[in-house]
């Protein structure tokens, strides 16, 4: 059934990176705000934006300034007015909002696992010591680390296809991929093993994404409103409060996941960067109770880690 639309005068823009995944993210907020107004495609406009984080390849993201290197230019073009809404994967986005924006809108939660992608081997147990493993990730380098020592850990970024591309190249034996994007790229064709949360906790909001918009935009508010997720907005509620409380960047290995299940579960870890400790809890609670149960728990394993822990 579609709404009464406040249908734009001129197309919404959608503003978004240009990757393969955030184009289909893009396109998928396109068709679900098309069904739920009765709008066609041409009443939306996808604007791709240059970003930072995809600018620069060479380096590692903690060394070129972390997470808002995905959003910034994004959101400068949001505050002025050039796009309408902004489309973020949200394990992307920084805790805090610039001031005039807000992120209140989350589509439906994709997969949460991690998938391990190897042309070799079928799981990170079945690579022989001394087997190279590609990672941009400091959570995901940190549990490898952790788990398997032995292995050597490299800088992998770029996307999909990019990653695929060095595997069979042979720069690395195996890497990780989230089972969202290749979910949504419709990447069956990838060699992978999904991993379960119980062997390796994701990353906080890993599988979802969210919609930005400016908060004097009421006729913005009102489209998003439709499309929003409640269930989804529940979960990143506690895993963002939790990452907050920790004050989470690229630069401090984090892994949360909430999932409803009658109440809310939540459950996180914080590691050394050198995957020499890991310190994991969980809180389980009202559904609506999720961020101060995210605050509760990362306070917990703060007090727990004591000073210097991250290095």
């Amino acid at each position: 059934m579609t709404q009464s639309s406040p249908t734009p005068a001129e197309p919404l823009k959608i503003g978004t990176r240009g990757s393969p995944l955030a184009l289909a993210q893009a396109h998928e907020t396109r068709g679900r705000l098309g069904a739920a107004f009765g709008l066609p495609e041409s009443a939306f406009q996808i604007v791709v934006i240059k970003v930072t984080g995809d600018a620069i390849q060479d380096r590692a993201l903690k060394d070129i300034g972390g997470k808002g290197l995905f959003t910034r230019e994004i959101e400068e073009a949001l505050l002025e007015g050039s796009i309408d809404i902004a489309v973020h994967s949200m394990k992307d986005m920084p805790v805090d909002q610039p001031e005039g924006l807000v992120l209140d809108c989350y589509l439906p939660r994709e997969d949460v696992r991690d998938a391990f992608v190897s042309l070799s081997a079928k799981g990170l147990t079945d690579l022989a010591p001394g087997s190279v493993l590609g990672s941009s990730s400091l959570r995901r380098r940190a549990q490898v680390a952790l788990r398997r020592p032995d292995l050597q850990l490299v800088e992998f970024r770029g996307n999909v296809q990019t990653r695929m591309k060095k595997l069979g190249e042979g720069v690395a034996h195996a890497t990780f991929l989230a089972m969202a994007g290749l979910n949504r790229l419709g990447m069956a064709d990838v060699p992978r093993t999904a991993v379960e949360p119980e062997e390796m906790l994701p990353a906080v909001a890993q599988g979802a994404i969210g919609i930005e918009r400016r908060a004097s935009d009421d006729r913005v508010a009102a489209m998003l409103s439709a499309i929003h997720h409640r269930d989804t907005g529940l979960r990143l509620a506690a895993e963002r409060s939790f990452l907050k409380t920790l004050d989470g960047s690229c630069q401090t290995p984090i892994a949360g996941l909430a999932l409803l299940d009658g109440g809310l579960w939540l459950r996180g870890e914080i590691l050394r960067p050198d995957g020499s400790a890991a310190i994991a809890g969980e809180r389980r609670g009202a559904v609506t109770d999720g961020a101060a149960m995210g605050a509760d728990l990362a306070r917990e394993l703060l007090a727990k880690a004591g000073p210097g822990f991250f290095g």
